[in-house]
């Protein structure tokens, strides 16, 4: 019985076979070629990669997550218990300082100022009254002084017309200070019956506020101090974010500072750092810190996610290489930088400034120009030979 030969295997074992014999090949002339430079005592370039050392402007950025809140907000609260019989606001609507957003239910306070006003009536008559009184009595006293002096009257005539002066005087106090208290219930009543009327109303900021919330409709009965309206500032509004140690040392008032929101992905907005605290949260170590946007056109909202970017530092006419060129040798960090003749490199320790991105500062640098390694650095030492592929200063 004969075998059937597959002509393609026989085709494979002859390619895999060429492969073998090429690979030691190159394997057999790289070795020959180092063992023959090794022997002349001749260094074995290392191939690595360089960068230009450049001379420019460079910002410490840090980007910092938060969210906006209102700058000023109020809950609208009734000082007086009724039933809401106009709520002229919802949600969304702007409002002016001093507009009228909801009415009480008035009549009874409406009577109970009318009842005020009876008891002023009253109290005036009683005062005239006494006055009247006090006037008879006054003038009987004077009359019995007289008669007095004549001898026509007896000493206890005397004496009961000084205590019914004295009786016209107290009761005409009395009359004038129950006036006096029915005055001021009239202007209780007047300012209760105005309590009806719910303004929405505040001391600073901008004239126009934002009803944010709407707790009750017309037809409810409210007690005093219950919510009726959630009001807010939108211009400007608070953008809030929290800094580590690390950073807080950094951020001064005054400072600016750009966000972005994905609600609006393609804009930048401008702000101004307001506020720093003082403290540190105990549960996170980290600080508050609060900006504020101005917001004229009013698309951010409170409650929206931002992410905040501050400069933190700036450093201009700074020494920069990219930081792939920073190596560590003995717990220093330096950079390898090559010579003028690009055949040979020299180490050079270095104190790191400002990081942005893939940039980094060199501190006191002695040099401003020339290239540094940034690809190969575990190859090569102080002095190393080196080779740069597709460079014509090396060939």
């Amino acid at each position: 019985m004969t075998e059937t030969t597959d002509p393609r295997r026989g085709l494979k074992i002859i390619i895999v076979s060429l492969l073998v014999l090429l690979a030691a090949a190159i394997v057999w002339r790289l070795f020959n070629r180092d063992d023959g430079a090794s022997r002349r005592g001749e260094r074995v370039p290392a191939a690595v990669e360089v960068a230009q050392i450049e001379v420019e402007t460079i910002e410490l950025r840090r980007s910092f997550s938060g969210s906006l809140e209102a700058s000023a907000a109020f809950v609208l609260s009734p000082k007086v218990t009724g039933r809401i019989e106009e709520i002229a606001v919802d949600i969304g609507d702007t409002i002016r300082r001093g507009q009228v957003v909801a009415r009480l239910w008035d009549a009874e306070y409406f009577q109970g100022v009318r009842q005020a006003e009876a008891d002023l009536a009253v109290g005036q008559a009683n005062l005239v009254q006494r006055e009247s009184l006090l006037e008879v009595a006054s003038r009987e006293l004077e009359r019995v002084k007289v008669l007095q002096g004549r001898g026509i009257t007896s000493e206890a005539q005397f004496d009961n017309a000084q205590i019914e002066f004295l009786e016209a005087s107290a009761a005409l106090a009395i009359a004038s200070a129950q006036m006096s208290r029915a005055e001021s219930s009239l202007e209780s009543a007047k300012i209760r019956l105005d309590y009806t009327v719910i303004r929405a109303d505040w001391s600073d900021g901008d004239d126009e506020r934002i009803v944010a919330e709407r707790f009750v409709d017309a037809g409810q009965n409210v007690s005093a101090n219950d919510e009726l309206l959630y009001v807010i500032e939108l211009t400007p509004i608070t953008g809030v974010f929290f800094v580590t140690e690390r950073d807080y040392s950094s951020l001064k008032v005054g400072q600016l500072v750009s966000l972005k929101t994905d609600a609006f992905p393609e804009d930048s907005f401008d702000g101004v750092v307001s506020r720093i605290a003082p403290v540190f949260q105990e549960s996170s170590r980290q600080a508050r810190v609060e900006i504020s946007i101005q917001n004229t056109d009013r698309r951010l909202r409170p409650g929206m996610f931002i992410r905040a970017e501050a400069k933190l530092a700036v450093a201009e006419d700074a020494v920069v290489v990219p930081y792939d060129a920073i190596s560590r040798r003995d717990e220093t960090s330096g950079v390898f930088v090559l010579e003028d003749d690009a055949l040979t490199v020299r180490w050079i320790p270095v104190e790191l400034g400002i990081r942005a991105g893939d940039r980094v500062q060199l501190v006191d640098f002695p040099k401003r120009s020339g290239r540094v390694v940034t690809l190969g650095q575990q190859l090569i030492g102080d002095q190393a030979a080196v080779m740069i592929p597709g460079d014509n200063a090396t060939e």
